[in-house]
């Protein structure tokens, strides 16, 4: 993100300087920010509907281990199983692991996947590339993510952006590729609203975001069109497809800084003190928080990483020695944290009336190794593993799929990323026809021609 309050200021015919305006705000074609929403707004991309179907989408960076989490397989030898014992949850016959019990409690919200996998290298960056756009990116194509083709044909919904990204962008996880999070071909102006910051921070603030009285001083009242700056400064600029959009939109930007709502909606210490707790007062569990918040002002796609990296932090990666992590963090670390947030946020929506118009899919980038490593952890495994679909459309109470004895394959029906995107899509009302505008003019398909949604999903 760069700043544009540097050291050399333009004016603006009433004296109003950039870097009073954008003080602290970026625009994409200098940085990503806010300008996506402010050019779907001028385009006209704005659907006000209040029945949107709305997603959050929880990428667990590191890939949890399907046999210590929700595919327990007590019966196997312990190489196998691990050091975790199955609980009941209250659907009969569904149990996960131990480490998740405020998870046992609503197991009818949720539906869990037991046979997920890909065919990709077992890197992760590989496996947050499909389980976020549906495609494995070759021959130098990055694909959208899923929010941001949401923010494409839908817009924004009011004074926020479409998609949210919380708390900040995937980085280093070993394979120096792209993972996913913006939107690729279709451009920055649909790259996500990214928070960059860390809302479990006793000081967290939106920087993107400038306060009503900030607003006066700079006597907004008194502000000129943008292409009268333009024509003072950069000619060149001003030909631009960019400068055309800023043209169209400068007054969008002055809307959505000068919104009580967009403001309110990062303001978490409105929150109650105990509602910040239920969620777990940690970067994950306020991101989950804050989503709801997201939610409720309008936002229509949320995602959130749970994770950064895998290197030197304590996360779902469990090869057992450093710089990764031990499998005992399931139950220390990593599990409760995970159980906290993730049920706190199941039963707010649903108390709130949200979850039946919110869709929040829970997955990593792939599974772990069925047997148990000499460091007494697992390694990478994309050939299987689980995830959690709930809210929405989606019928809770039940699993889907079904791995072998020792949870290494998919028994019954395998579900592949790109399924996901096409169930995803499917929730959202998005047509699984649409095509996008690829590179050169060339429409690229949502999905791949015969990519079904998992069906047993939908009510």
């Amino acid at each position: 993100m760069i700043r544009l309050d540097a050291d050399r200021p333009v004016e603006f015919c009433d004296g109003l300087r950039r870097r009073d305006f954008l003080h602290a705000g970026s625009v994409p074609l200098l940085g990503m920010g806010l300008q996506q929403m402010f050019g779907l707004k001028a385009q006209g991309a704005v659907d006000k509907s209040k029945s949107d179907m709305n997603c959050i989408f929880l990428m667990l960076v590191g890939g949890p281990s399907q046999l210590d989490t929700w595919d327990m397989k007590p019966n196997a030898p312990i190489e196998i199983r691990g050091p975790y014992k199955p609980m009941k949850t209250n659907v009969t016959g569904i149990e996960i692991s131990e480490n998740f019990p405020r998870m046992a409690k609503h197991a009818d919200k949720y539906a869990i996947i037991r046979s997920a996998h890909h065919t990709a290298a077992a890197v992760h960056d590989t496996g947050h590339q499909m389980m976020q756009t549906g495609r494995l990116f070759q021959g130098g194509v990055e694909h959208p993510h899923m929010g941001c083709v949401l923010g494409k044909l839908k817009g924004p919904k009011g004074d926020v952006p479409p998609h949210v990204l919380l708390p900040r962008p995937i980085g280093n996880t070993g394979g120096n590729m792209p993972h996913g999070q913006n939107a690729g071909f279709l451009g920055k102006m649909y790259d996500p609203f990214v928070l960059n910051s860390d809302p479990s921070d006793p000081n967290f603030r939106v920087p993107d975001m400038l306060p009503p009285d900030y607003l006066t001083a700079l006597r907004v009242d008194r502000r000129r069109n943008w292409r009268e700056m333009v024509d003072k400064t950069v000619s060149k600029f001003e030909t631009s497809q960019d400068a055309r959009l800023l043209d169209s939109t400068f007054q969008q930007a002055y809307t959505l800084m000068s919104s009580q709502k967009a403001r309110e909606a990062f303001e978490l210490h409105r929150e109650p003190e105990k509602m910040r707790e239920k969620y777990g007062v940690n970067r994950f569990g306020q991101s989950c928080l804050l989503a709801r918040r997201m939610i409720e002002a309008g936002v229509r796609f949320v995602t959130i990483n749970m994770f950064e990296t895998v290197f030197d932090e304590i996360t779902w990666d469990i090869h057992g020695s450093k710089p990764f992590s031990p499998i005992s963090c399931y139950k220390d670390l990593v599990g409760p944290m995970f159980d906290m947030a993730y049920s706190a946020l199941l039963e707010d929506l649903a108390e709130r009336g949200l979850l039946k118009e919110t869709m929040v899919v829970a997955t990593g980038e792939f599974g772990r190794t069925p047997k148990v490593n000499p460091a007494g952890g697992r390694d990478h495994w994309p050939q299987c593993w689980s995830m959690l679909m709930a809210g929405g459309p989606f019928k809770g109470g039940q699993v889907i799929g079904a791995s072998d004895e020792i949870g290494a394959y998919p028994k019954d029906t395998p579900v592949t990323p790109a399924m996901i995107a096409a169930t995803v899509y499917r929730g959202l009302g998005i047509d699984l026809e649409t095509e996008l505008p690829g590179a050169q003019g060339r429409p690229i398909p949502l999905v791949d021609r015969g990519v079904e949604p998992v069906k047993q999903l939908f009510v």
